[in-house]
């Protein structure tokens, strides 16, 4: 995932600057590109990168905690009942 967020940030920044100088190339498909709509595309593009980024640190500190910690079982404490004391007589 780390990998993922580094190309899409690459992607993101060589949006940026090519829709800043001609915002007419990567919204090519609008008939009136603005810069405005450019800046909104690459803040959501910078959201889902560093999502992106985060997640993936996340998940390997996980992978290397639990390859350096042993797991080790530990028995769970099983309930005894009570002794029966005396027997209640009935009359």
């Amino acid at each position: 995932m780390i990998t993922a967020s580094f190309d899409l940030a690459l992607w993101t920044i060589l949006f940026f600057i090519v829709g800043m100088i001609k915002p007419g190339w990567p919204l090519f498909f609008l008939k009136k590109p603005d810069r405005f709509l450019i800046v909104a595309i690459t803040t959501v593009f910078v959201m889902i990168t560093l999502t992106l980024w985060g997640e993936g640190s996340r998940q390997t500190k996980a992978e290397q905690a639990a390859k350096t910690t042993p797991q080790t079982v530990t028995p769970a404490p099983v309930p005894v009942p009570a002794p029966a004391s005396e027997t209640p007589k009935t009359k």
